[in-house]
């Protein structure tokens, strides 16, 4: 991928190849895509496992023998949209999950690993993974000379949000003034109200939901709510522009680490594995935190609308 940002154009880059009923593929994205094939198709000589990725069949793809041993999730590029004008690092995704066919859910994920995609300009990469049964863990490797060290994954333990980034997603056109007045509503109420003479609260508008992840995992962002489908909802449209399961795939590297990810209304998240169910999520960086914000978010849902009361 860095070979591919350095040698091709933002125009090149950021062209339309396809669209499907995912969302929009754009060269970037298609470079990353045919490496992942060449993969699978090797891999699959020696076991047999099941691709869902963006851009194949719906039910997946088989390599090796029938039936698969295991599910592989991918999102070989999270952030193409900030990776592709060249702003900020995207992330390659991947999961393997317990086969289940078409039952198969995000609960049956026992490992995941993400690795950051780097703008031309930097100088190092991250790289996070966790299994069910470990901690989660980390590496930086700095990109002139290969050298790597470890990277600590801890969340923030303040149980506030002032000073801290927390964010209400807001990429993309339509649904903005609700969503605007739910990142208020939520932010003055955690808050004790609005003090027009600080700035107490961030936001960080990362249109990358691994990289907010990544930011939650890594200690810089202590909240963040994805609240996509059910704002389209609301409104009476359909939507792909929402986080899918290919985009959460690795949600078990965050939680490992001790962020707390759950449907919006603090119910647990486990959507199918597939590449079509639009998925709404909150995460907090730790429990306490989650435990004190969580009633403020589901009373501001109800208020607004977005889920029965």
């Amino acid at each position: 991928m860095r070979q591919n940002m350095a040698s091709s154009t933002a125009q090149e880059r950021t062209r339309t190849v396809r669209e499907g009923g995912g969302d929009t593929l754009f060269g970037i994205d298609q470079a990353a895509e045919d490496v992942l094939l060449r993969f699978c198709e090797e891999w699959g000589r020696e076991v047999s496992f099941r691709l869902i990725a963006e851009g194949i069949e719906p039910e997946g793809r088989c390599f090796g023998e029938d039936p698969p041993a295991f599910r592989l999730i991918v999102d070989p590029v999270d952030g193409s949209r900030m990776l592709m004008h060249d702003k900020r690092s995207a992330w390659t995704l991947a999961a393997l999950a317990r086969e289940h066919g078409g039952a198969t859910r995000m609960e049956h994920v026992f490992a995941a690993a993400m690795t950051e995609l780097p703008t031309t300009k930097q100088g190092a990469v991250d790289s996070l993974w966790a299994n069910v049964d470990g901690p989660a863990l980390g590496r930086r490797t700095a990109l002139s000379t290969g050298n790597q060290a470890d990277l600590d994954v801890t969340p923030s333990q303040l149980t506030s949000l002032h000073h801290g980034f927390a964010t209400v997603c807001d990429f993309f056109p339509g649904g903005k003034e609700i969503l605007g007045s739910v990142a208020d509503r939520i932010l003055e109420r955690e808050m004790g109200g609005w003090d027009p003479q600080k700035a107490d609260v961030f936001s960080d508008q990362y249109i990358c939901s691994a990289g907010q992840l990544a930011e939650l995992a890594t200690g810089r962002d202590r909240f963040v709510l994805d609240i996509r489908p059910l704002v389209y909802k609301h409104l009476g449209v359909e939507s792909s522009l929402c986080c899918r399961p290919y985009d959460l795939c690795t949600m078990l590297v965050a939680q490992r680490a001790g962020v707390i990810v759950c449907e919006p209304d603090g119910s647990p998240l486990n959507p199918p594995l597939d590449v079509v169910t639009n998925i709404s999520f909150a995460a907090y960086a730790n429990q306490a935190l989650a435990t004190r914000l969580q009633p403020i978010v589901t009373e501001v849902l109800k208020e607004t609308g977005l889920i029965d009361d």
